[in-house]
């Protein structure tokens, strides 16, 4: 069980990453690690739905933001299920494979996600359904991830890989091997590291999570999800009209932007705590972190109309630090990838 791993701390309680471990004892030195050269997450905890039928890759073509009619075996992107004011409902990493789609998404979401699906099956031939307790993730992280596992393809055994949008790859693995495959790949070199090390590198490189860094009003551009979780080149799906108008003015109400916080207070806003300017609320924490290089940091939804120099306060009461916007995460006006993209414009 991950719980009885030598060195594994659990993650707090009430945190999106209940059970599977927070750290290993040292969560600065797991970044590093990851960073530097490989190591291996226990990502456990995601759910994973299974959609076999041959009318699979249509039919999720027809219901997604996602372009999937001609996805190749093998293959994997993302995709998100809006509603019909455009709003970001779920969100779902997918891979293509010997006649199933496996769709991996955020702990507590597959059922609802899968109740969705099957409202809309009719008569399309697919059978989705809740397939958690037969795979499970594990995400090997670092510029030396290939000389431990392939970057794609099916596994010795059943499961898979597939890359990540970072240096590195996710495995889905048979859930009843799971420990085998930590062993296999810790023995072999990999680092154990806890969510605490990949939420910080997730964070510093502006990668949103469902429901941490979204809430009920979040629309794709607003966190980054143009280009790898919606194509521009679709239509006729729900919320689609919103994607469409949005991209074209290219000016959405919010932005997701890194905040660098005030480190001499001993806290960390929490998730969906306010983020004020002079006292007004302009936005709400999403993802926050201690990073081993930038210190505390957080992903933030804020007002477009908040200037990049402003000097912000993250977080309620006791856990209310000055924050500062990192400028290379503020995307352009027009629809972009976050820092990849501010970057781009300078050169």
């Amino acid at each position: 069980m991950t719980s009885q791993r030598p060195g594994a701390v659990a993650a707090p309680e009430g945190s999106p990453d209940a059970g599977v471990p927070w750290h290993y004892g040292d969560p600065f030195s797991e970044q590093r690690t990851a960073v530097r050269s490989v190591a291996v997450v226990d990502r456990s905890h995601r759910e994973v739905i299974a959609v076999p039928g041959a009318d699979r890759l249509t039919w999720l073509h027809s219901l997604t933001s996602q372009h999937l009619t001609a996805l190749p075996d093998g293959a994997s992107t993302e995709a998100l299920v809006l509603d019909v004011q455009g709003r970001v409902e779920h969100h779902a990493v997918l891979t293509d494979l010997d006649g199933t789609t496996w769709l991996d998404v955020e702990p507590g979401t597959a059922g609802p996600l899968l109740a969705y699906l099957r409202s809309m099956v009719f008569w399309s031939k697919v059978e989705p359904r809740d397939a958690t307790a037969e795979l499970a993730v594990l995400s090997v992280i670092g510029p030396d991830t290939a000389r431990l596992v392939p970057e794609t393809g099916a596994l010795p055994g059943g499961g898979f890989v597939r890359p990540m949008p970072y240096p590195g790859v996710d495995l889905l693995v048979p859930r009843a091997e799971l420990d085998a495959w930590w062993e296999r790949l810790t023995s072999a070199g990999a680092r154990p590291a806890g969510s605490w090390a990949f939420e910080a590198l997730r964070a510093e490189r502006l990668r949103p999570r469902l429901g941490v860094d979204t809430d009920e009003r979040t629309i794709p551009h607003e966190v980054n999800w143009i280009g790898t979780a919606v194509h521009l080149d679709k239509g006729c799906y729900r919320g689609q009209e919103t994607v469409a108008k949005v991209h074209n003015v290219g000016r959405p109400p919010r932005r997701m932007l890194l905040l660098h916080l005030d480190g001499s207070l001993d806290a960390l806003p929490d998730t969906g705590d306010p983020v004020l300017l002079d006292g007004r609320v302009v936005g709400r924490v999403g993802t926050a972190a201690r990073h081993h290089e930038l210190g505390p940091i957080a992903l933030a939804l804020v007002k477009r109309s908040v200037p990049v120099d402003a000097q912000l306060i993250a977080g309620a009461e006791d856990r209310a630090v000055p924050a500062a916007v990192d400028p290379d995460s503020v995307p352009p006006d027009t629809p972009g990838l976050g820092r990849e993209a501010a970057r781009n414009l300078g050169r």
